[in-house]
């Protein structure tokens, strides 16, 4: 059996979104149990959140389970699947010292949860936003893995939408909350 670069990049891609779930899954549940104190959900917030499960998820997942927009496609080179697994692999470290450094203050939308604390060690004390840096590093990495265009900027375009949509929302919550802390 020979299997090709292209396949590689898929079966790596398909791993790294099954650990990115893997790493969320816990902090969902455990995120469940504590009391919202204040949500700032909006029609933009989930506009920004489909955005980013589109290009980061629906799209490529598509890409992989039926090779649909084919004619995007262009030829996966080793050293790009290579370069797509290192990065992708940067986003999920990224993403799980994320999850572990908010802990019981981790929401996926705009919420200040009961006992809500700022966070400012870990990842938190080199980037102001890593959460979105792991999302961007995993549209990169997406970019390498899979060998499409239309694929490749899906995870961009969804990461984008999603980062200047929520950002600034999300810091002027903190803002509130926390004062210049």
């Amino acid at each position: 059996m020979n299997i090709s670069v292209a396949s590689i990049g898929e079966i790596l891609w398909v791993i790294g979104i099954v650990a990115w779930y893997v790493v969320r899954y816990p902090f969902e549940r455990r995120a469940r149990r504590v009391r919202v104190m204040s949500s700032r959900r909006s029609p933009t917030d989930t506009v920004g959140l489909a955005a980013a499960l589109l290009g980061l998820a629906i799209v490529p997942g598509l890409y992989v389970a039926t090779g649909i927009p084919r004619f995007a496609d262009y030829p996966a080179l080793p050293w790009m699947v290579g370069l797509g697994a290192l990065i992708f692999a940067m986003a999920l470290w990224t993403f799980r010292r994320t999850h572990k450094a908010l802990g019981r203050n981790w929401s996926i939308s705009l919420e200040i949860r009961e006992k809500h604390q700022l966070i400012s060690n870990g990842p938190y004390a080199l980037v102001r936003h890593p959460m979105y840096t792991s999302f961007l590093l995993m549209g990169i990495g997406q970019m390498f893995l899979l060998s499409n265009w239309v694929v490749g900027l899906a995870g961009i375009l969804g990461f984008a939408l999603l980062f200047f949509l929520r950002v600034g929302k999300e810091e002027r919550l903190m803002l509130e909350f926390f004062g210049p802390e």
